[in-house]
């Protein structure tokens, strides 16, 4: 199984480059952040994708999440679902396969720091809950928050900055160890101080690599140990972040 994410920063302004992505890359399952778009606004053919179950869970012009499912994983059309602290659009999840795959945005945090650390703290119970119920999950998405001093540039480390703060780097390892979650593009790259997927868009810092890892692949342990690759992919599209595919064996086999 391959799943993928991407904060597109505007899903009409990046519609081709999704596409072309999509094409190239086949993932069975698409998790997309920052859509800004309500459903009914979505682009053809992305609204209606002949090889996809398209779902989008957006507003005008902010936030916003997205899932595509492969058809050939779900004859028929799965059942999307939020969470009671889903608020701004910022959550959508699937169940395919056994696994249930969630899209997730969270705050950034800027406007209003302590919903940041609310949200996170949900997202804790949430992937708690499910781990207790014996549920296979993926998280993917843009989390806004740099796991550890590594997953910055070192120019750009900055002990006060939202994103890099103590407490959300906390919440982070909260979430990982209740819901009994890998963060699978470390796992698979533990040695690259150069991971990143966010860059600022001024003074060249993409083509630099100055930049943040913000973006992630969580995975339950189980599957988690059958991932095969999780990589970044920061040559793809003009929004200021990459995308990240991981691909995992069958659970069954």
């Amino acid at each position: 199984m391959r799943i993928a994410t991407w904060n597109v920063n505007g899903i009409r302004a990046r519609q081709a480059q999704v596409e072309e992505w999509m094409a190239r890359e086949r993932p069975d399952v698409v998790c997309l952040q920052e859509i800004k778009v309500p459903s009914a606004q979505v682009p053809l053919p992305l609204g209606a994708m002949d090889d996809y179950w398209c779902y989008w869970h957006g507003e005008r012009a902010y936030s916003g999440v997205a899932l595509h499912v492969r058809k050939a994983l779900s004859l028929q059309r799965p059942v999307c679902s939020h969470p009671g602290f889903d608020h701004e659009n910022r959550i959508a999840a699937v169940e395919v396969g056994g696994v249930t795959v969630a899209s997730v945005y969270v705050p950034n945090g800027g406007k209003d720091f302590p919903a940041k650390l609310r949200f996170l703290e949900a997202m804790v119970d949430y992937a708690a809950g499910l781990h207790a119920a014996g549920t296979a999950l993926v998280m993917c998405g843009d989390l806004n928050v740099a796991r550890s001093e590594r997953d910055v540039h070192p120019r750009e480390r900055k002990p006060a900055a939202i994103g890099q703060l103590p407490e959300e780097r906390a919440l982070f390892e909260r979430l990982l160890a209740a819901g009994g979650l890998v963060d699978v593009g470390r796992a698979q790259d533990p040695a690259n101080d150069q991971l990143f997927t966010w860059w600022a868009p001024w003074r060249n810092m993409r083509q630099r690599n100055i930049g943040w890892r913000l973006d992630y692949v969580l995975a339950s342990e189980a599957l988690a140990a059958r991932a095969v690759s999780c990589t970044v992919s920061p040559e793809v599209g003009t929004s200021d972040h990459a995308p990240v595919l991981a691909e995992f064996q069958p659970l069954s086999s």
